[in-house]
């Protein structure tokens, strides 16, 4: 039964990175994909696992079986790639820019529609920041920061919003890791934060994309340097 669920989840993955080269375009439309042996090779499977990987995608609408011709990408089919399959592998700077898109946007909607208790969990994380800050605490800066937008983003009211704004940030925080070896970027944008929570408080919907404008140009500039 190991064994099944082995072979069962090598076919998933296979069929993941078959989906993701169509997607590139790798393979494009009514094209033709490589025979059964020259797949088994690329992937350095059996062709067990390679004929129910085409059978995954067949069933998926991304590729139709040709009895005697072969396996054809599907013209019109469901190719496009997941979300977080595809936010896996975006680079950091596309991954950032839409990051910066949906701050400014989450904010003009928090000031309209936060209720009491989206206040306080703002108002925790934003002081979570500050001890992190004063404490020197690289990592948890980084946590508290994602935390503070991500409670303004459930306070948007928008789960759509909510939910990808989420996502995305997830993806950026190795990043995050990566780019910052010192809290001082975070003590620098702190009164900017303050300032975007006090208007989201006052429910000034302007005043907030501004101020998150603010945020993200600032963080731009740091990760440009």
């Amino acid at each position: 039964m190991n064994m099944q669920i082995k072979r069962n989840s090598l076919a998933d993955e296979v069929a993941q990175r078959l989906q993701e080269q169509i997607s590139r375009g790798t393979y494009k439309p009514a094209e033709k994909l490589p025979t059964e042996p020259a797949l088994m090779q690329e992937f350095g499977v059996g062709r067990s696992t390679i004929r129910e990987a085409v059978r995954i995608l067949a069933n998926g609408g991304v590729v139709r079986v040709q009895q005697g011709l072969g396996t054809f990408v599907e013209e019109g089919g469901s190719i496009e790639e997941p979300l977080p399959q595809r936010l896996k592998r975006a680079q950091f700077a596309d991954l950032d820019e839409v990051r910066q898109l949906l701050e400014m946007k989450i904010a003009q909607k928090a000031a309209l529609n936060r209720s009491d208790t989206d206040i306080e969990k703002m108002e925790l994380h934003l002081k979570k920041r500050k001890e992190a800050i004063n404490a020197e605490l690289v990592a948890a800066c980084i946590q508290a920061d994602i935390d503070f937008h991500v409670s303004i983003a459930e306070a948007s009211g928008n789960s759509i919003l909510s939910d990808l704004y989420k996502t995305v940030a997830s993806h950026l925080k190795k990043h995050f890791a990566e780019i910052f070896n010192s809290v001082e970027s975070f003590r620098s944008t702190q009164q900017l934060h303050k300032n975007l929570l006090n208007s989201i408080i006052a429910q000034d919907g302007q005043k907030a994309w501004q101020w998150a404008q603010r945020i993200t140009q600032h963080s731009h500039e740091e990760y440009k340097k």
